[in-house]
C-alpha cells in the first residue's frame, strides 16, 4: 500500500494537475464508453479527458467499418478530447507471456513480449488508422495494461509518439525525459477481491497522492458494471478537481 513516505516529491505545486483518461475505446464498448464520457464530462466541466483507442478489440471489434463510431471518435476529438493509440487488439497472443500478463491483466498485456519489429508494425498502423478517423495527430501511445517490452519501448521511439504513459509516470519516447511520475488510480472489476482492493486503493489515494503535481485517474468500461466502483469514482473526481485544474497530456509536452 502507498504510504506518503513512498511518494514521488510533488513536481510544482503552482501546477497542480488532473488528467483522466478512458481506456479501452471501441465499438466492442461502444455504450459503457458513452456513460463513462459523460460521466467525466460532468465532473470536469467538459469533454476534457483522454480517449485511449483500440483498433480492434480481441480482434473482435474493428474500427475498420464501424462509421458510426467512428463518427463519434472524429466529434470527440473536435471537442478537445486528446486520443491515444491503446495497442491493437489489446490480447496478448504470446504463449511464453510473462507472470504480470498472464494473471494481473487476463492476457490483455498486448505488447509485453512483443518484439520491436512487430511493436513497431502495430504502433504505425494503429496511428495511421486513427488519425485518418479523426483527422488530426494523437497525443501519444499507451500499452494495454501499461506494459512494455524491452522491443516495445525501443518502437517508441522509433514510431515517433510525442509521449508514452506506463503505470507509474508519463515520458517523451525521443529522449526518455519523464513528463510526470505517480501512480494511476484506476479501478479493477474482475472479481470481488480485485473490486474491494481498488476500492481501498481509490479511498486512499484521495488523501496520499495530494503532494502529486500531475494526478492521473482512469476508468475502464468494465467500471460501469458495478455501482460501488462508480460511485468511488465520482468521488475521486469530485476530490481531485478541489485544488487541481483539469488539463491535457499535452501540457506536459509543452512544459518539458
Amino acid at each position: 500500500m502507498l504510504s506518503h513516505a513512498s511518494l514521488p516529491i510533488a513536481e510544482h505545486r503552482a501546477e497542480r494537475r488532473l488528467l483522466a483518461s478512458i481506456h479501452d475505446v471501441g465499438p466492442r464498448f461502444e455504450r459503457e464508453v458513452d456513460q463513462l464520457a459523460d460521466r467525466l464530462s460532468r465532473h470536469l466541466g467538459g469533454p476534457r479527458f483522454a480517449m485511449l483507442v483500440v483498433p480492434d478489440h480481441w480482434g473482435q471489434a474493428p474500427l475498420v467499418g464501424a462509421r458510426g463510431f467512428q463518427a463519434k471518435l472524429r466529434d470527440w476529438a473536435a471537442g478537445g478530447v486528446e486520443m491515444f493509440v491503446h495497442g491493437w487488439t489489446h490480447r496478448d497472443d504470446n504463449p511464453a507471456k510473462g507472470f504480470k500478463a498472464s494473471h494481473m491483466t487476463a492476457g490483455e498485456g498486448e505488447f509485453s513480449a512483443l518484439p520491436q519489429a512487430e511493436a513497431l508494425r502495430r504502433m504505425t498502423e494503429g496511428r495511421a488508422l486513427i488519425e485518418d478517423i479523426i483527422d488530426r495527430p494523437v497525443a501519444g501511445f499507451i500499452a494495454p495494461a501499461w506494459l512494455y517490452s524491452a522491443g516495445a519501448k525501443a518502437a517508441l521511439g522509433e514510431a515517433g509518439f510525442a509521449m508514452a504513459e506506463d503505470h507509474m509516470r508519463v515520458w517523451r519516447p525521443a529522449d526518455g525525459a519523464v513528463l510526470a511520475r505517480g501512480p494511476v488510480v484506476t479501478w479493477a472489476s474482475r472479481s470481488r477481491a480485485r473490486i474491494r482492493s481498488s476500492l481501498a486503493f481509490a479511498a486512499l489515494a484521495r488523501t496520499a497522492l495530494k503532494p502529486l503535481g500531475t494526478l492521473r485517474i482512469a476508468v475502464h468500461p468494465g467500471d460501469t458494471t458495478v455501482p460501488a466502483l462508480l460511485d468511488s469514482i465520482d468521488a475521486s473526481l469530485a476530490a481531485a478537481t478541489r485544488g487541481r485544474t483539469v488539463g491535457r497530456y499535452a501540457d506536459l509536452v509543452k512544459r518539458n
